[in-house]
């Protein structure tokens, strides 16, 4: 379960609120309600991953201490065969 807390300004004043997220359920749901297809849905997770990662290298163009230590960026896929 991912939790976060939100903080709002009112006139000077903080409020903070809880958020509480079943990230499985969400995921599920994301899977069942917006993809047509769980292929479909993978491919967007890989899509969003290779983004994700072109973002990082451009960046560390201007920040090169964003890739110190000689990270390998690399895309990750483990089947769970029992799924």
């Amino acid at each position: 379960m991912a939790k976060a807390q939100a903080k709002t300004a009112k006139a000077g004043e903080t409020q903070s609120h809880n958020f509480q997220a079943e990230v499985a359920k969400l995921l599920q749901l994301m899977v069942h309600s917006v993809y047509s297809d769980r292929d479909v849905f993978l491919r967007e997770l890989i899509s969003n991953a290779a983004d994700a990662l072109d973002k990082l290298r451009y960046e560390a163009i201007a920040e090169p201490d964003l890739m110190a230590g000689d990270a390998e960026l690399a895309i990750t896929i483990t089947p769970d065969k029992t799924a």
